[in-house]
C-alpha cells in the first residue's frame, strides 16, 4: 500500500497530519491518529454519518490508557474515495490496508453504531490480526434470522430502512431530501447527550467533514447497513468480543445488540438499561480499557504486537 502524510484536514488534537493510504485498487483512505504516538494501537470505526474526526471527546483518556487511536474515513466520507456499492465486509480490506501502511500486525478494533458492523467484519475476516473487538450500539445484519429488524426503531431510521431495500438510487434521493446542513433530528434522550459541550464540539466538525464532499459516503453506509447483506457471518468471529447496548436506544433498538451477542460465540453482552444510543460515549472508557487489557495471559501493551 502507498501512504503519505498531508498537511490538510488535520484534526484538532491529532498528533500527526492526516495520512492518505492508497489501496491496491488505487483508492484513497484518509487516516487520523490520536493519543500516544508509541501507544497501544486501536482502530476505531466511526458511526454514520461521521468521519475520521469522530472519537471519544476527552482525549486525555487515550493518554491515560496509553492508546494510539487510529481513525479513518469510510469510502465517500471526508477525504476518502467513494466506493459505490460497497458492502460491510469490504471494510475488512480497508482496515487491513490502513494497518499495513502504519506497520501494525495485531491490534484491537471497535466501532460505534454504524461502525460496529464494520469492526466486526475485520474481526471475522482477519482474526490473526485482532486482539479484541468491541461494538457499541451496533446494528445487526438486515437479514438477521429471527430478528424483527425495525421493531422499536425511530421513524427516521424506519424510513431509511424501507428505502434502502429499493437500492442505492432510492437512498440517494431520500438523503438528498433530508439535506446535509445539519445532523438529522434525534430523540430527546439523544439530544441531552449530544448537547454536552465537549461532545457537540467534537461532533460538529466530524459531521461537517463527513458530508463535505457530498452524500456518497452516507448513501453507501445506509445502503450497506440498512438494505444489504453484510457479506460475512458474525458467528465466524473467534476473537474475544464485547457488545454494549443501551436499553432505551430507539435509533438502533437493543434487540440488535442482543442478537449480535447471541450470534458471536466469543462475545459478552453489556446492556445498560437507562442509556440511549448516545450512551456509547459514557460506555467508551470501559470498552477501551477492556480492549487494551491483558489478552490470553499476555500483556496487551506492545504497540503493533
Amino acid at each position: 500500500m502507498d501512504e503519505k502524510a498531508v498537511a490538510i484536514g488535520r484534526g484538532p488534537g491529532s498528533f500527526a497530519a492526516m495520512r492518505e493510504v492508497i489501496t491496491n485498487d488505487r483508492r484513497t483512505l484518509a487516516v487520523e491518529e490520536w493519543g500516544e504516538p508509541a501507544g497501544i494501537p486501536v482502530v476505531y470505526l466511526h458511526g454514520s454519518p461521521m468521519s475520521r474526526l469522530a472519537r471519544y471527546p476527552d482525549e486525555s483518556l487515550f493518554h491515560e490508557l496509553g492508546v494510539r487511536l487510529i481513525t479513518y474515513d469510510r469510502p465517500g466520507f471526508g477525504a476518502s474515495t467513494p466506493r459505490p456499492g460497497r458492502r460491510v465486509v469490504d471494510a475488512a480490506a480497508d482496515v487491513a490496508a490502513v494497518a499495513d501502511a502504519l506497520g501494525l500486525r495485531r491490534f484491537a478494533v471497535f466501532g460505534v453504531s454504524g461502525g460496529g458492523p464494520h469492526a466486526l467484519a475485520f474481526a471475522a475476516r482477519h482474526p490473526e490480526r485482532v486482539t479484541r473487538v468491541g461494538a457499541l450500539a451496533s446494528l445487526a445484519p438486515r437479514d438477521a434470522a429471527g430478528l424483527d429488524w425495525t421493531a422499536g426503531m425511530s421513524e427516521g431510521n424506519r424510513r431509511s430502512a424501507a428505502v434502502a431495500l429499493s437500492g442505492r438510487q432510492a437512498v440517494t434521493e431520500h438523503l438528498a431530501n433530508v439535506g446535509t446542513a445539519k445532523m438529522p433530528p434525534l430523540p430527546e434522550i439523544e439530544q441531552a447527550v449530544l448537547s454536552r459541550p465537549d461532545i457537540s464540539a467534537m461532533l460538529g466538525p466530524a459531521f461537517a467533514e463527513a458530508v463535505r464532499p457530498g452524500l456518497d459516503g452516507w448513501v453507501d453506509d445506509v445502503t450497506a447497513l440498512f438494505g444489504t447483506e453484510w457479506g460475512f457471518d458474525p458467528a465466524d468471529i473467534t476473537v474475544p468480543a464485547r457488545i454494549w447496548h443501551g436499553g432505551l436506544d430507539t435509533l438502533v433498538p437493543p434487540a440488535h445488540g442482543e442478537w449480535l451477542a447471541a450470534r458471536v460465540p466469543t462475545s459478552t453482552l453489556i446492556r445498560q438499561a437507562d442509556a440511549g444510543h448516545g450512551g456509547h460515549f459514557d460506555a467508551t472508557p470501559a470498552m477501551l480499557a477492556w480492549l487494551v487489557g491483558d489478552v490470553d495471559g499476555r500483556a496487551g501493551t506492545t504497540p503493533g504486537s
